[in-house]
């Protein structure tokens, strides 16, 4: 994961100080990309622990057209929370009582949480993001992105039209409601040798705390793409727009890039898992992950 760390050093060093959507400032730059071998090992930052129960279940909640965090919230995946909170908060009059990031934003966020898991009706109304990424990659104005992609690479793997896009224009208003408008906004597949590798094009990339999940999801992602097409897995390659550092991770990226990177895990999947389709978190298993603690820093929504 040394390319990962130069990306640190590299925004560190010369990244050029902006302001952002959310106030919090950053540290910028644009255009960079980086190679991942997935032959090497599987592409889990080991400089810090990542939450790898995440990394599953948001993929596979993607995979399946998803837009409601109620099944991210039964599973214990927060990821996504902030957003729809803030959207409620703003809905029902309560924004200004509550600053971002305060104690009492923080317990009423929990209460909301706990609303959104128990309560499908609630969840319904308030959990729903819009058609960001699972309904762009399963729904693109009536079009199944992902399954024609992989029908595509079965029967056509040296096209280069392996192409799943989550950049809607036309449906941009309405994710930004309760969500985010992608930031990794199109991914392209490419066979050759018998393997399978991956780009994806990331506009706007959190480097320190969305980007070694983003690296994991789409690693993931074109493992289980690889086996659904009875391919070898290749590269992730990870072309980035805008890559950033938020002012208030600034010491969290410098902790993390002293640290020593260790051995990367692998990935194991149940003789017994279905198609990635069907696939659930139990049929996919990570093994002899050994990472650094995990060191936090605040979401920027």
């Amino acid at each position: 994961m040394q390319a990962y760390l130069n990306l640190l050093d590299h925004i560190l060093r010369d990244g050029i100080r902006k302001g952002d959507r959310t106030g919090t400032g950053t540290l910028s730059v644009f255009g960079h990309q980086t190679r991942y071998d997935l032959t090497a090992g599987f592409p889990l930052l080991t400089t810090k622990k990542v939450h790898w129960k995440s990394v599953v279940h948001e993929l596979l909640w993607f995979i399946r057209g998803d837009t409601n965090i109620r099944y991210l919230v039964q599973n214990g995946v927060r990821i996504w929370n902030e957003w729809p909170f803030q959207h409620y908060l703003e809905e029902t009059g309560q924004a200004d009582s509550l600053p971002k990031h305060s104690p009492e934003w923080k317990e009423a966020m929990k209460t909301f949480t706990k609303r959104i898991e128990a309560d499908a009706s609630f969840a319904g109304e308030w959990g729903e993001l819009g058609p960001v990424y699972g309904r762009q990659w399963r729904n693109f104005n009536g079009v199944d992105q992902l399954r024609n992609v992989v029908e595509d690479i079965r029967r056509k793997p040296d096209s280069r039209r392996h192409i799943v896009t989550a950049w809607n224009p036309a449906e941009i208003p309405e994710m930004v409601k309760s969500g985010l408008p992608p930031c990794h906004t199109l991914f392209q597949f490419y066979v050759a040798e018998g393997r399978l590798s991956c780009q994806m094009y990331q506009r706007s990339a959190d480097v320190f705390l969305g980007v070694p999940f983003n690296i994991a999801s789409y690693a993931l992602l074109t493992h289980l793409v690889a086996r659904e097409c009875d391919l070898k897995v290749g590269d992730f390659v990870h072309t980035l727009g805008d890559a950033h550092l938020y002012l208030n991770h600034l010491e969290q990226a410098k902790l993390q890039r002293s640290r020593e990177p260790r051995s990367l895990p692998r990935l194991h999947f149940a003789d017994r898992a279905p198609s990635m389709f069907d696939m659930e978190y139990d049929d996919i298993e990570l093994l002899d992950y050994d990472p650094w603690p995990a060191i936090r820093a605040p979401i920027a929504v």
